[in-house]
């Protein structure tokens, strides 16, 4: 089991990745204000999301705990995040404050990872 779960972590950390990749190539742009939802973020979302659901699942299987109130919140700001990135994924251009949010969730769920303990 432990083997299934590193693949989909690092199959999260991909889709992570992808998500934060794709709000840094667009930084210029965004400075510019041209900056636009890129196909990379919402898959790399999308990526987030299912690796993740599985990550709760497969650790549930296997006898480890999880901490459900920091799912929950990084469910949500992965939720916010999806919503946004989905909605506007057509647009030429995105607002700077919008993007810029974006960006600053992404991050902010990357830390929430990282330091709650």
């Amino acid at each position: 089991m432990s083997v299934l779960i590193n693949i989909f972590l690092g199959l999260h950390i991909i889709g992570i990745a992808s998500l934060l990749g794709g709000f840094l190539t667009q930084m210029k742009a965004m400075s510019a204000g041209t900056a636009r939802f890129v196909p990379a973020m919402l898959h790399g979302a999308l990526t987030m999301l299912l690796t993740g659901v599985a990550l709760v699942g497969f650790r549930q299987i296997d006898g480890g705990g999880v901490d459900n109130i920091k799912i929950g919140v990084k469910l949500a700001v992965l939720f916010v995040i999806l919503a946004l990135v989905y909605v506007k994924r057509d647009e030429e251009r995105i607002e700077k404050g919008l993007f810029g949010a974006v960006g600053a969730l992404t991050i902010t769920n990357i830390f929430i990872a990282v330091l709650w303990h």
